[in-house]
C-alpha cells in the first residue's frame, strides 16, 4: 500500500515538484559553502518529500545547541513560509476524499520544513521496533 501511495504522491500529490524545489535549494546552499548545513537539511527534505509514506521524522541523537541556533535562522529565513505552504496545500488536498492521504503527507512535512536541523528521516517500521 505504501508503494502505491508513494507512486501516486510522486505523480499527483506534488512529490516530484517538492523534490525538485528542495533539491534546487540544497544545490544553492551547497554552492554558497557557508550554508552547507542548510543544504543538507534541504536535501533531507527533498528525499522525504519525494517518498513520504512509510517514513517518519525523529530527533537526531547528539544534535546540539548549534543545530538549534541554525534552526532559528532557518525559521526566520525560510521555515515559516515553507511550513505555511505545506499547511495550505494539505488543507486544499483534504477537500476531496481521494486527496486526504496526500494532505496528511503534507501535514507530515510541516514540522521538518519548519525545524529541519537535528532531525532524521527513518522508516516507520524502525520507529515501531524501537518503541517495542
Amino acid at each position: 500500500m505504501r508503494f502505491i501511495l508513494n507512486v501516486l504522491w510522486f505523480i499527483f500529490g506534488s512529490g516530484f515538484l517538492l523534490g525538485i524545489a528542495y533539491g534546487l535549494a540544497a544545490l544553492i546552499c551547497f554552492a554558497l559553502v557557508v550554508t552547507i548545513p542548510f543544504g543538507v537539511a534541504a536535501g533531507r527534505l527533498a528525499l522525504y518529500s519525494l517518498w513520504p509514506f512509510g517514513r517518519t521524522v525523529v530527533p537526531k541523537p547528539g544534535a546540539g545547541v548549534a543545530s538549534g541556533l541554525a534552526n532559528i535562522l532557518w525559521v526566520v529565513v525560510a521555515g515559516w513560509w515553507l511550513a505555511l505552504t505545506h499547511i495550505v496545500t494539505g488543507i486544499a488536498q483534504c477537500v476531496t476524499i481521494i486527496g486526504i492521504p496526500f494532505g496528511i503527507a503534507n501535514f507530515k512535512l510541516v514540522p521538518v520544513a519548519f525545524w529541519p536541523l537535528g532531525q532524521q528521516v527513518v522508516e516507520a517500521d524502525e520507529v515501531r521496533l524501537r518503541a517495542a
